[in-house]
């Protein structure tokens, strides 16, 4: 007969086993207190309210908020009056979904990320499951779980924001907590569309629109080596901002003499590739007339209409027009690398830096079009 090893009591057995899961728990202290946050009524003012620090659930973590850039969506859609339907719906929350930051709290079931890592975040929270977000493309999630931060959940004009962890690009430690924010949307987004139509040292590009996310257009394209860029803006700081960073090698004011100079300085044909940051009918009419024969061209301001003849300003020529919209998380965690590889800093089109509570001064700038880009920030962000 064999002899049974003795495993002692129920109650000795479950209490050892207790003490060492104790002992390898992690110990989690929540934040407790308030923190200040920012929301748009939609009559062009920032209403300021105080909210709990949340609480990280499982598979999210609390980012301690560093630098939040103003996207010109929330100008068209938010600020000025809620227009936004579906997508671009606000829902009264927490605004800013251009947010950088670094770890504060970790919720359980983690995977990659830790307390401590530097994150940007991408804008929308999507399903995660459906064909679109398995692709990275949360943007276009249908789900009714779709939630993007600072529209259907709060976002980053806060001190602290709550995020899933799927949603987080890795921030390198070369690139600053500005040039993070401006990869959260503005810099993602025209980053897509470049790679769209494929920029090189092949091409001359036109941009039209010199807002933030024209500048930053110019300013991917020449890292990707376009041997000759121009611009096409009317608010003179804009203009004066691409010649001080040395972004563009013509810029000209909206007229209708655009596609003539456009020609004129490149020698007769036209360029390669343009990109329209615009939204306006006579500017995207502008990025098609303008691009010679078997041109590409990529649509990304928001909003408008456009008027050209599909003949002879499009079919003969063989252009191809691009519509793009955001981009993937995975194509963001590729600009992030080239923007260290490149050693340019989106943080540069930053004009203007203003503390929370002084938000409202902040978005009424950049409402105006006297700037580049505006940002609310923290601690070493506030320069």
């Amino acid at each position: 007969m064999i002899a049974m090893q003795e495993t002692g009591s129920p109650s000795a057995t479950f209490a050892k086993y207790s003490d060492k899961i104790r002992a390898n728990k992690k110990e989690t202290k929540h934040m407790q207190g308030k923190m200040l946050g920012a929301t748009l009524p939609g009559n062009s003012t920032v209403a300021f309210k105080e909210y709990d620090i949340p609480t990280p659930g499982h598979g999210q973590v609390l980012v301690k908020t560093k630098c939040t850039t103003i996207c010109g969506s929330d100008i068209r859609c938010i600020y000025r009056e809620h227009v936004g339907k579906g997508p671009e719906g606000y829902q009264g929350v927490i605004a800013g979904h251009e947010p950088c930051g670094i770890i504060a709290e970790e919720g359980p079931g983690l995977r990659r990320f830790k307390k401590g890592d530097r994150v940007i975040i991408y804008h929308i929270s999507g399903c995660g499951v459906c064909h679109d977000c398995r692709q990275g493309f949360m943007i276009s999630c249908s789900s009714p779980l779709r939630a993007a931060y600072g529209w259907q959940r709060d976002g980053g004009m806060a001190e602290y924001i709550l995020c899933d962890e799927k949603d987080l690009v890795a921030l390198p430690d070369q690139l600053t907590y500005a040039d993070g924010a401006q990869v959260a949307c503005g810099f993602g987004t025209v980053y897509e569309a470049i790679e769209k139509i494929g920029v090189s040292g092949n091409d001359a590009v036109l941009v039209v629109g010199l807002g933030p996310v024209g500048l930053a257009a110019l300013m991917l394209c020449k890292a990707m080596g376009a041997n000759k860029l121009i611009g096409i803006e009317m608010q003179p700081s804009r203009i004066e901002l691409a010649k001080k960073l040395g972004l563009a090698d013509h810029v000209f004011t909206p007229s209708e003499e655009n596609v003539r100079q456009v020609k004129e300085v490149t020698g007769g044909f036209g360029v390669e590739k343009a990109i329209d940051c615009s939204a306006s009918d006579p500017g995207r009419a502008t990025a098609v007339r303008a691009t010679r024969q078997w041109g590409k061209i990529a649509f990304v301001g928001e909003g408008g209409t456009v008027h050209f003849n599909p003949s002879p300003d499009m079919l003969h020529d063989q252009k191809t027009i691009y519509g793009s919209w955001v981009t993937s998380i995975w194509k963001m965690e590729d600009l992030v690398e080239r923007l260290v590889r490149w050693s340019i800093h989106p943080e540069d089109l930053v004009t203007h830096r203003f503390p929370l509570d002084k938000a409202d001064e902040a978005y009424a700038l950049m409402a105006s079009g006297a700037c580049g880009k505006v940002a609310v920030c923290f601690d070493e962000e506030l320069k």
